[in-house]
């Protein structure tokens, strides 16, 4: 193969501005001609074209010469002819372009790609060429001595276009550079070796059905990655191979379209297409590449319902709950989707007002649905005609007929053993609080709906009774009490009765009875909290101390009223005075001035307090009134609770302590004095001691009188005052402790914590070393000493020292 040197040399010493290598064939030539060849074009200078040929064994190989050339000067200004003079060489630096070299090489040697040349190789070995840059020494080789570079791999314009390297020239013997270092371009020339491709391929794509033809699908693309600015290596060229008729593809853009008119989404919902790509406009030898295309027709509404069956029938039992679905019908649509959802409705027919039709949104059913219960000794049989119509309608379909379809639906009514019924099935009744048992409440009634009328049975459901409150008679179905009632426990009793038949006991109907129990006054007036309150010392008359008020279990139809008033037993009260307010509240007022704590610090009121019921009912409630140390802006110092606090156990009333020290004192001072050692044969749990002193010792058994314990029951505590009392007495007194000691009792009795002893509380030895000695000194009083002495609680030690002071220089009388 013979290849043409193109040399451009511009005169003086610039340098070579480019140098070309080209094959001399029909490949190659075309490039020369169009886009390889350039002229520098410099004023006033001629350029000079070398053409020289080289035998070379492939296309792309070079060979840059260094040459003398001839300098011709321009021709003169006045049109002359130029002169040609002939110059000495002068040294130039060297200079190229590029070199070319075909992509996918396959041969077996290195493949040439064109040789360096300077024109101080004299071919004698003294110089050396030297490559760098991109792929030197890895992909490209060049021959030191001569110059050849060679390409050692197989190359791909697709991973790398071009190659930019640097050759130098370079005295062996000094290694100095003989030529300047210059850079030059190895492009890798395309070939036809890549096939299109479709990067986004497989397609689905969807249409509507009966789409007109020629309407869009989708575009395919396909690409091919050779050089599309070469040859047709990259120029594409769709066309269908599988899914005509119905489809076609334009040949340049790719766009797919419908070939075929009124495709049926019934019929046939799909097509697979296949879609090819080929190079080279298509021409043979052109590489090419497919992809398929899946399109999917979507629906339409073209299809009307329709019944399979004009009439359908169905068996319902007369026992059927209210808003159950008694039948289902289905109209077939061949549309999908929206396109086939249906209303249902009842057109006409017997049964209205008894069914009603709904639509089951997830499988379009028509479902009947019983509104009214139904009865087979009333009516046998309903007939309903009942249509379906598509929900959503398409216009351009109508003209083929109505989308809507009508059925007979037949309901036949089957008989079923029902259970009583009760007429009313609730039953509202009312009985007094105060009725005997056996009263007779009310009564209620079931009979049985079929036609048989079987007898009936009553009977109560005890989940709903389970105090066995009331009965009722089996037969009849008269309620009757069966036991006292209270309102103030339970105003409302909701009893169920069952009814059940004779001959079918599996049948049972049930009745809601609510029983209101009426009110009696039964329930005396109390305080509605314990009181707690205080007088100072320097009170004044007239004084308002505390306001009370009342409480009352019973029901009053036109309101509580309540009468206040103190007990006939205070009326020789001269500290305090009780004036009802007339509005169910009362307010005790000081009746003097001047309270003397030390003197008497508690205060006991009994208040007596009545309704209006009727009968009447009252009841006395205590209130104490404690005397506080004031200062001068009546603010509270020091009250008796003070005290209390020091010398009461946990849960003693004031009041019943002070009571049992004024029993205890006197008892103590009758006793004889015995030494403090415990009888074997004295049963210990018998003793009652006080909780406010220590007593004297467990051998103290006659402190109060044991009598009384052993006949509680004797005596009942009277809860309700109707009558004024007479002042206290010592009987009332030991009434009021015995009913203290029998509160007592009851609550150990209640407590399942406490030992199995008869006594409220016992006391051990205390041992020697006490501060105040031992209690057995109150056995050391004569019966000289006066029983309202109390100089012997200074004697008592340290513990006692507030008591001594608090009763000091008191008397003639025990405390108040």
């Amino acid at each position: 193969m013979q290849l043409l040197s193109i040399t451009y040399r511009s005169t003086g010493d610039g340098p070579i501005s480019s140098c070309k290598l080209l094959p001399l064939t029909s490949f190659c030539w075309p490039r020369l001609l169009t886009s390889e060849m350039s002229f520098l074009r410099l004023p006033s200078m001629l350029t000079v074209i070398i053409l020289s040929l080289w035998e070379t064994s492939g296309c792309g190989a070079m060979t840059l010469n260094s040459t003398a050339l001839l300098q011709v000067s321009a021709r003169t200004r006045g049109g002359g002819a130029g002169v040609y003079s002939t110059q000495s060489r002068r040294r130039r630096s060297w200079v190229w372009n590029q070199f070319f070299v075909l992509e996918e090489y396959t041969g077996d040697e290195p493949l040439y790609i064109g040789k360096l040349h300077s024109d101080l190789d004299k071919g004698d070995g003294q110089v050396r060429y030297v490559l760098s840059g991109e792929g030197a020494m890895s992909i490209f080789s060049i021959d030191e001595d001569t110059g050849d570079i060679h390409t050692t791999k197989s190359l791909d314009r697709e991973q790398q276009a071009y190659y930019t390297l640097r050759a130098q020239a370079r005295d062996r013997n000094t290694n100095l550079p003989l030529e300047p270092e210059s850079q030059f371009i190895i492009k890798v020339q395309d070939i036809n070796d890549n096939e299109p491709k479709f990067l986004d391929g497989p397609y689905v794509a969807r249409v509507a059905e009966r789409s007109p033809v020629g309407t869009s699908v989708l575009t395919v693309v396909a690409t091919d990655a050779d050089d599309p600015t070469y040859g047709n290596s990259a120029h594409l060229v769709y066309s269908i191979l599988q899914g005509q008729p119905y489809f076609s593809v334009e040949p340049k853009s790719g766009v797919v379209r419908t070939a075929l008119p009124d495709m049926d989404r019934e019929l046939r919902d799909h097509y697979l297409l296949v879609i090819q790509a080929k190079d080279m406009i298509g021409q043979m030898g052109g590489l090419s590449g497919t992809t398929t295309v899946t399109v999917m027709l979507t629906d339409v509404n073209d299809n009307p319902p329709r019944f399979p069956r004009k009439s359908y029938q169905f068996s319902v039992p007369e026992s059927t709950l209210v808003s159950a679905v008694v039948a289902k019908i289905k109209a077939l649509d061949a549309d999908a989707g929206p396109n086939a959802e249906m209303d249902y409705r009842i057109l006409d027919g017997d049964g209205l007002g008894t069914f009603r039709m709904l639509t089951d949104p997830h499988t379009q059913e028509g479902l009947v649905i019983l509104i009214k219960t139904l009865d087979f000794e009333t009516k046998t049989s309903y007939a309903l005609r009942v249509e379906a119509s598509n929900r959503y309608m398409d216009t351009r379909f109508l003209s083929a007929g109505p989308f809507s379809d009508v059925a007979t639906v037949r309901l036949q009514v089957e008989d079923v053993n029902e259970p009583p019924c009760f007429s009313p099935r609730i039953s509202q009744m009312a009985v007094s609080e105060a009725a005997p048992v056996g009263t007779e409440v009310g009564s209620v009634s079931a009979h049985d709906p079929d036609a048989s009328n079987c007898p009936i049975r009553y009977a109560i459901d005890r989940k709903s009774d389970v105090e066995n409150y009331f009965d009722i008679d089996r037969q009849s179905g008269v309620i009757r009490t069966s036991r006292r009632l209270d309102r103030e426990l339970s105003a409302l009793h909701n009893i169920t009765v069952l009814a059940t038949e004779s001959l079918d006991h599996s049948q049972v109907g049930k009745a809601v009875v609510l029983v209101s129990v009426t009110d009696v006054n039964d329930n005396a007036p109390s305080f509605p909290v314990e009181y707690q309150t205080s007088v100072c010392e320097d009170a004044q008359p007239g004084q308002i101390i505390v306001t009370l008020s009342a409480v009352d279990l019973d029901e009053a139809k036109n309101g509580h009223h309540f009468l206040f008033s103190l007990a006939a037993k205070a009326a020789w009260n001269q500290s305090f005075v009780l004036r009802d307010n007339n509005d169910n509240t009362a307010s005790v007022l000081t009746w003097r001035a001047g309270f003397l704590q030390r003197e008497r610090p508690l205060y006991f009121l009994p208040v007596v307090i009545s309704d209006c019921g009727t009968p009447p009912l009252s009841s006395t409630n205590t209130l104490t009134v404690t005397v506080c140390e004031c200062d001068l802006h009546g603010n509270r110092r020091s009250c008796v609770q003070e005290m209390s606090a020091l010398l009461l156990p946990e849960g003693l009333s004031l009041a019943a302590c002070q009571l049992s020290m004024k029993i205890a004192g006197r008892a103590i001072r009758r006793r004889r004095k015995e030494p403090l050692i415990i009888d074997d044969e004295r049963d210990v749990r018998e003793n009652i001691v006080c909780y406010d002193d220590e007593g004297g010792g467990e051998e103290d058994t006659e402190a109060f009188d044991m009598f009384t314990l052993r006949h509680l029951n004797e005596t009942k505590r009277s809860y309700h005052v109707t009558a004024p009392e007479p002042p206290p007495s010592r009987e009332d007194k030991h009434q009021l402790f015995q009913e203290f000691i029998e509160d007592r009792l009851r609550e150990a009795n209640l407590d399942m914590t406490a030992p199995p002893f008869d006594s409220v509380q016992t006391y051990a030895l205390e041992g020697s070393g006490s501060a105040a000695v031992s209690l057995s000194s109150f056995s050391s009083l004569t019966s000289l000493e006066s029983e309202q002495s109390y100089h012997f609680l200074s004697e008592w030690g340290p513990k006692f020292r507030k008591l001594a002071e608090l009763y000091k220089d008191r008397e003639g009388g025990g405390a108040s």
